[in-house]
């Protein structure tokens, strides 16, 4: 349908629409589509079926598209990530948002579908450390915010961050940062005022 001014009704430029229902490859680093019933965003090339023009919104990038509320599509994976590497990133989202939680490679394994051996197998080769390495890794960043910007306990900090055998958290502690947690509050804490 045309407006006036001869331009689409629907605001997609003719020569983008073209793109998306030819799926084109010369486009993919041009612009994304998002379908708006759906909240998945796509390249141009994209094999899935054709949505209809007015559902359609064009976006620069991936970035403009998550902050618009898409989520990126399956099949042609618009971000650019293997699916390996997509998988580990939403593994490494959820222990960042959940570290508080008691997570276990079972764990994981049963939330994320894979084998724990698979699931640790990727994970190491793609980010380098182990799952709990890197669980263990943003319990310690946390507790230290926790150490020098309040006046919780050892035990309260250790449950927070998800460790809730005070021993233990300690032992990790000493031996990711050099320092127990006490000695560490003393020694970067700032006086106050």
């Amino acid at each position: 349908m045309i407006g006036l001014n001869n331009k689409p009704v629907s605001g997609i430029p003719d020569e983008k629409w073209a793109a998306i229902i030819n799926n084109d490859t010369f486009y993919d680093d041009v612009f994304i589509y998002a379908v708006k019933t759906t909240r998945i965003f796509c390249r141009p090339s994209c094999k899935s079926r054709t949505p209809n023009k007015e559902n359609v919104q064009i976006f620069e990038n991936p970035s403009q598209a998550m902050a618009a509320g898409f989520r990126p599509c399956k099949r042609c994976n618009p971000l650019g990530q293997t699916p390996s590497e997509e998988w580990v990133t939403q593994m490494t989202d959820y222990m960042a948002n959940n570290f508080s939680k008691a997570i276990t490679l079972h764990t994981l394994a049963d939330i994320f579908q894979g084998s724990p051996f698979h699931l640790h197998r990727t994970f190491r080769r793609i980010t380098g450390k182990t799952p709990v390495a890197f669980l263990h890794q943003i319990r310690i960043t946390k507790s230290k915010e926790y150490l020098l910007n309040t006046h919780r306990t050892i035990a309260e900090i250790s449950t927070l961050v998800g460790l809730p055998n005070t021993s233990y958290f300690i032992t990790l502690f000493k031996k990711k940062t050099g320092l127990t947690p006490t000695d560490y509050r003393k020694k970067y804490q700032s006086p106050k005022e």
